[in-house]
């Protein structure tokens, strides 16, 4: 196989991956994006194989035993791969992105030390010969963000799993004084190994700085509360691309370059609008800056006030009365697995004559998307689904609310000057003529916010599982 061929392969493969992403920027398109990612990662695959055996041949070995020892990585991990996805709940899916960005991290570690401790074998210099400058800067950056990206996802999958004692993988924001400044130290410190490995190839120095790189993976998530998941996830995600970019540079690979720039920028600019969405600094979340001040101010001092309670009977006779029904669908749905029961829910709704519409904030749920992803298993019609921006000026005129498991996202206190969410853009579900709001307690929302919506006069509140409550409701409205 020509070079020249496997650049051309390389370049197909590569529009495949762009033809991915715009597929999946919509449901009614993602099958078609995911199979051009398929497609595109199996002609990557395939064509690096078929180099292997020609640069093996190149050099006087035996490429076939090599090949081998990639087809059983490949073996193994892909059916690890498949086993996950096709078991892994919906509800979960945060947790197992997370878990696959710290395998890009840790994966362009263990590329990256090889690399520098046998440069020759990756056709970087020739042996015994000392590695460029230029490359020894791009492996330094590269191990240094995929140490980033390995240390940061294992935290923030411990965030996302809820399950864990460990004080690091609990959701609230671990902070102390002084962390910024210590930040601050470690990066001018990571500055330096870098700039000394760059300088003298030290094998202490690239040591030293991938140290650095797991310990503030580590520093930078853990203020992050759990409420700036999406953000996070986002961000892991940029990461881990700008890593595998840094070290196709280095072994001169093109494909690496352009789907690690591809994740990396996409990943960057949907952080972006994850911060937009959250009214964050998009660099306070690059240095792990958010999400704890914030959270500390707002927890605590919250008094208990009275509320207008009711039953999912109380509900469904309002919904069964309504003309138009937004729902607002939250991370308590996604806990409770309600999806299928508010479809249901919706479709009597509809056969009455009930026009009803799904309302999504970016950042509901764990990561973005999430609320997406949980109504399209569900098999929900996507001209019933709206985004914030397209929906916001209906909840005036829509007759029921009905709120399932959301909270910070419908806080009308981001309205309110001096709150800790002031200007960050919710869905207006507060201007609906009747708001019905299903929770398990009147705990505060991640945010650690009392939300006033709950306690306005046009509000009924509707305790209890999600799931449980929904499919009363369907019971009642029969």
């Amino acid at each position: 196989m020509s070079l020249n061929l496997v650049t051309l392969l390389y370049l197909f493969a590569s529009v495949c991956f762009i033809q991915a992403l715009k597929g999946l920027s919509h449901p009614t398109t993602s099958i078609r994006g995911n199979v051009f990612g398929m497609v595109g990662m199996a002609v990557a695959v395939l064509t690096t194989a078929a180099l292997i055996l020609k640069l093996a041949g190149q050099m006087g070995q035996d490429g076939m035993s090599g090949l081998a020892w990639v087809l059983g990585a490949l073996l193994v991990g892909g059916t690890a791969g498949t086993l996950m996805a096709k078991r892994v709940e919906m509800t979960k899916m945060p947790e197992l992105v997370a878990f696959m960005h710290s395998m890009i991290g840790l994966a362009a570690v263990f590329i990256a030390v090889a690399a520098v401790a046998e440069p020759w074998a990756f056709s970087i210099v020739e042996k015994g010969g000392a590695i460029p400058g230029g490359n020894r800067i791009e492996l330094g950056l590269g191990a240094f963000i995929g140490a980033i990206t390995f240390s940061g996802s294992v935290i923030a999958f411990g965030k996302l799993s809820g399950k864990y004692k460990f004080r690091l993988f609990q959701g609230a924001p671990v902070t102390f004084p002084g962390q910024h400044k210590l930040n601050l130290v470690l990066g001018l410190a990571s500055l330096f190994f870098l700039f000394g490995f760059w300088h003298s190839q030290s094998s202490l120095d690239f040591g030293l700085l991938l140290a650095l790189g797991f310990v503030m993976g580590v520093l930078i998530i853990i203020p992050i509360g759990g409420a700036d998941m999406p953000v996070v996830v986002s961000m892991l995600n940029s990461y881990s691309g700008w890593a595998a970019a840094g070290i196709g540079f280095s072994l001169n690979n093109s494909m690496l370059i352009i789907a690690g720039s591809l994740v990396g920028s996409s990943g960057a600019i949907l952080s972006y609008i994850m911060c937009k969405a959250m009214n964050r600094s998009f660099f306070n979340v690059i240095l792990g800056g958010f999400g704890g001040d914030a959270t500390a101010a707002a927890t605590g001092g919250a008094v208990q006030r009275a509320v207008k309670s009711g039953s999912a009977d109380d509900a469904a006779y309002m919904l069964s009365n309504a003309e138009t029904v937004i729902i607002v669908p939250g991370y308590g749905l996604a806990v409770a697995r309600a999806q299928h029961a508010v479809n249901e829910l919706a479709e009597k709704l509809v056969h009455r004559g009930v026009k009803v519409k799904y309302a999504i904030h970016p950042v509901a749920g764990r990561m973005p998307g999430h609320m997406n992803v949980l109504l399209a298993e569900a098999e929900v019609p996507y001209d019933q689904v709206f985004e914030m921006e397209d929906i916001n000026g209906e909840f005036a005129q829509a007759d029921v609310a009905i709120i399932l498991g959301a909270n910070d996202v419908v806080n009308p206190a981001a309205l309110q000057k001096g709150s800790s969410i002031y200007g960050m853009p919710i869905l207006e579900a507060y201007k609906a003529k009747t708001v019905i709001v299903n929770k398990r307690s009147m705990a505060a929302g991640y945010a650690g916010l009392d939300n006033e919506l709950f306690y306005m006069d046009k509000t009924m509140m509707v305790f209890g599982d999600a799931k449980k409550v929904v499919e009363d409701m369907g019971k009642a409205i029969e």
